[in-house]
């Protein structure tokens, strides 16, 4: 047997980053050494025989890296209300947009076997006049994935959200399951792509219509990540359509992207960027909120709102001093109150992450962990980097005995806390400063594993 390379899973973690893109935490340390073993072992190399050659244009491998490494478990019109979004707005918006061009182009990017793909055709096929030219192409760097795709053929888990009249229309009967109709199945091209490489000729400027890029980013690193995103918000239309998953959102305002509600879920249109104004001079001294947010950290809640009380004009009506109001009213047990104002100020923005938030915080402080949850997963959904709703939302999974879903957000919060602002740890952190967030997390975990 090939010798084994002692620092051999974090070069292969290196490697898969630099190459396709993707992160992999310390978690993965098992799976990582069991397949450099595997792929080493088959190739008849040792460790780092192996590792250098995967650092040379090894197009082959790294496909099947990427195979080994990558999850296909989906199925037909999966998170459904992003489907009904489609079709009940996306579609119209783009088809009412067409300047007498009948032609919709869209691409389903880390389109894994094909359910996604297919999936957008046969919402196309009900939704828009056979006069229309239609184009639906699936990217994945998985060859596994891709091949499973261009056949077409399905088991009967997979349409397990599948409307009967959908399977009666498209789908027909075959050994162990079913197959796509050839009509549709001739709608859908699939390429093999790797996100971590450009393709300007897939990612041309004004491309495409709508774009689907669900739950792959969350597996990419940071950088992969925003380059992707940049990648395709540059090929869609102004005025086209950007579905992620529920896990790979940008937050409220991401650059050239407006948010968009409707249907149960978040998803993005593709706007002009507007220039930037220039930042106003900063003011003489610490501003009343800025007082105020020091004596919350110290929970004197109410010194806090008595500075807030003395703020006048402009800077009493700001949001962010709402919030910190807000605050200070849920720390003294006003939750009514302070709830109130949470509303007002998503009346305004119903986009802001904080607020829902604070109004989560006071639904829990009055025991309507429904939701309270409710909220806390918008927060989370509206801003991805923010740790105390995956704290919260742990917490309260971990109440009603949800261990797979208390492992998810404790874990998450962990990493995200790291990273997360004084501020929101002033404002959510219950008097808990950073350490004391994650020792708590960490308390947690081990009590839940």
């Amino acid at each position: 047997m090939p010798p084994r390379e002692p620092d051999g899973v974090a070069r292969l973690r290196r490697l898969l980053a630099e190459r396709l893109g993707m992160a992999f935490d310390d978690n993965k340390d098992g799976l990582l050494a069991e397949i450099l073993q595997q792929r080493a072992t088959q190739h008849g190399l040792s460790d780092r025989g192996y590792l250098d050659r995967l650092g040379t244009a090894w197009t082959a491998e790294l496909s099947a890296l990427a195979e080994a490494l990558t999850v296909n478990e989906t199925y037909f019109f999966r998170n459904v209300e992003q489907f009904r979004a489609l079709a009940d707005v996306a579609l119209p918006a783009r088809m009412r947009a067409g300047d007498g061009r009948r032609r919709l182009d869209l691409l389903s990017v880390g389109c894994s076997t094909g359910e996604e793909a297919y999936s957008l055709a046969m919402v196309l096929a009900g939704r828009v006049p056979q006069a229309w030219e239609t184009s639906i192409i699936g990217l994945d760097v998985n060859r596994g994935a891709l091949r499973k795709a261009m056949a077409g053929r399905y088991s009967l888990w997979s349409l397990r959200e599948t409307p009967e009249s959908v399977r009666q229309q498209w789908f027909r009967p075959a050994a162990d399951g079913v197959e796509i109709d050839a009509r549709l199945r001739n709608r859908v091209r699939f390429v093999e792509h790797n996100v971590a490489r450009d393709d300007p000729v897939l990612f041309a400027p004004g491309m495409y219509d709508i774009v689907f890029c669900r739950n792959l980013l969350m597996y990419l690193t940071p950088d992969t990540a925003r380059t992707v995103v940049e990648r395709i918000t540059r090929s869609l239309v102004l005025g086209g359509y950007l579905f992620l998953g529920h896990t790979d959102t940008l937050g409220p305002r991401p650059e050239g992207l407006a948010v968009h509600h409707s249907h149960g879920t978040f998803y993005y249109e593709r706007v002009a960027v507007a220039p930037r104004a220039a930042e106003p001079a900063p003011a003489a001294g610490p501003p009343p909120r800025e007082r105020a947010l020091a004596l919350l950290r110290q929970e004197r809640f109410a010194d806090a709102l008595e500075v807030l009380d003395a703020v006048a004009g402009a800077e009493a009506d700001r949001p962010e001093t709402w919030l910190v109001r807000g605050c200070a009213l849920a720390g003294l047990g006003d939750t009514g109150r302070a709830a109130d104002l949470c509303r007002r100020l998503l009346d305004r923005d119903a986009l802001f992450a904080d607020a829902h938030q604070l109004l989560a915080d006071c639904h829990e402080g009055d025991e309507q962990h429904d939701a309270a949850q409710r909220h806390h997963r918008i927060a989370a959904q509206l801003d991805p980097g923010f740790a105390i709703p995956r704290l919260r939302l742990g917490l309260l999974a971990r109440r009603v005995g949800d261990r797979r879903t208390a492992e998810e957000e404790l874990d998450q919060a962990v990493h995200l806390l790291r990273a997360e602002s004084e501020e929101r740890i002033a404002l959510f952190g219950g008097g808990f400063g950073r350490g004391a967030l994650i020792a708590l997390c960490r308390a947690e975990l081990a009590a839940v594993s």
